[in-house]
């Protein structure tokens, strides 16, 4: 019925999963719930709240919906309970570690939001539905906003946020305050992999998805667990016509055996997959450093991006300057070394050559990868000049494929 009336699917879950007497007559319900799921995925919003026990096959269907909110007690998720767990392996675990609300928000990143209680889960279901249209052939809803004087001094703030200091960490959250309506943003995914930020937000009365790295946490760095995160978030706002705003600062992806293993290559190109099929308006700023492959991912103009800018301190390169160094001086520095001479001032040199020439965004403005460059205090006033202009963007098919294929 919802499909038909093209409105939000909400489903409050308290369910310990199939009734075994029923047979497989039980299973059979399951496997239409989770096809009218489906069909209703991308079309109209779905949101589930664990507000009890949800157990074996019933997890599929929460699982199925753009979002799933949790509370801290008594909500819990898991295909085999704790029962179960110590009948076929012995390990004995109670719900709460094995599936409770805590655990799916910070550790699976099953659930995106942990709410105090069942009226905070309620209430922040209905947050998020404010920033949505009913369906997605509906734009999302806009609400009056007047700029004022205090939105020019909080722009103002901008430029004290970010350090000079391109290892100094700061709270990107600050910054995305300072350039959306009434510092109110709305978090998704808050206790899950926070070296990424993402959430709704509104700019000029207009709701948006906003995407930011996050210096505070290992530099903003892109990782297995952030990369599919930003991803699926970039890919709700796709389905329900909200445009992403993307503000980017970090070093790039995390490198090490354990990313490797774990699987960067393949859930990495996720977020290249998210952002190259995204056909919402895309526009990102550069708050400071954009390296690697990091920099073509988070919504470049190469992979999409309808309009970039940057900030006139940020940093635009293959690697940073002190990687870079090691990696094309080697053999100069090892002579130097060899030869007893001062490596670390030659070095220090070699940095401050590769900054000047290398390490900023005077490239990519002459290259038309950015679009300009930017003062912090203009920001603001920048995206939302840049939303208007891309308001009348439509949605094209490029090709009759039946889908793509894209990396899961």
């Amino acid at each position: 019925k919802a499909l038909d009336l093209k409105v939000p699917i909400i489903a409050l879950i308290d369910s310990g999963g199939a009734r075994i007497q029923e047979g497989v007559a039980a299973l059979t319900q399951y496997g239409h719930l989770f096809r009218k799921t489906c069909d209703a995925s991308g079309f109209v919003p779905q949101l589930s709240l664990i507000l009890g026990p949800c157990a074996g096959g019933a997890v599929y269907c929460p699982a199925l919906t753009d979002l799933i909110i949790m509370t801290r007690e008594n909500s819990n998720m898991f295909v085999t309970g704790p029962d179960v767990v110590k009948a076929a392996t012995g390990e004995v675990i109670s719900m709460d570690d094995l599936g409770g609300g805590y655990v799916h928000n910070t550790t699976s990143g099953v659930a995106h939001y942990l709410g105090e209680d069942e009226a905070d889960a309620i209430d922040y279901a209905r947050t998020v539905l404010a920033y949505l249209p009913s369906n997605a052939d509906e734009q999302p809803p806009t609400y009056a906003y007047a700029a004022t004087r205090a939105d020019r001094e909080v722009a103002k703030r901008l430029a004290t946020i970010v350090p000079d200091n391109d290892r100094q960490p700061y709270d990107v959250l600050d910054v995305i305050r300072c350039l959306v309506d009434y510092g109110e943003f709305v978090q998704v995914h808050e206790l899950f992999a926070s070296s990424a930020v993402v959430g709704f937000a509104c700019i000029d009365g207009h709701p948006v998805g906003i995407v930011a790295n996050q210096p505070n946490v290992n530099a903003g760095i892109l990782d297995v667990d952030s990369s599919e995160k930003v991803a699926r978030f970039v890919r709700l706002c796709d389905a329900f016509n909200l445009p992403v705003v993307t503000l980017v600062d970090t070093p790039g992806y995390k490198p090490g055996a354990e990313q490797e293993h774990a699987g960067i290559i393949r859930r990495g190109a996720k977020v290249i997959y998210a952002y190259a099929n995204a056909q919402v308006p895309l526009v990102t700023v550069i708050l400071r450093k954009a390296f690697g492959g990091a920099y073509i991912v988070m919504g470049s103009k190469a992979i999409g991006a309808d309009l970039n800018f940057a900030w006139p301190s940020s940093q635009i390169a293959v690697l940073g300057a002190s990687g870079a160094v090691n990696i094309i001086h080697r053999k100069d520095l090892q002579k130097a070394k060899d030869a007893g001479k001062d490596v670390e001032a030659l070095r220090a040199k070699y940095v401050a050559d590769y900054e000047r020439t290398t390490v900023n965004a005077n490239l990519s403005l002459e290259m038309g990868e950015i679009d300009a460059m930017i003062d912090p205090e203009q920001t603001r006033e920048t995206i939302v000049e840049s939303l208007r202009l891309l308001a009348s963007k439509k949605r094209v098919r490029k090709t009759t494929k039946h889908h793509g294929n894209q990396p899961l």
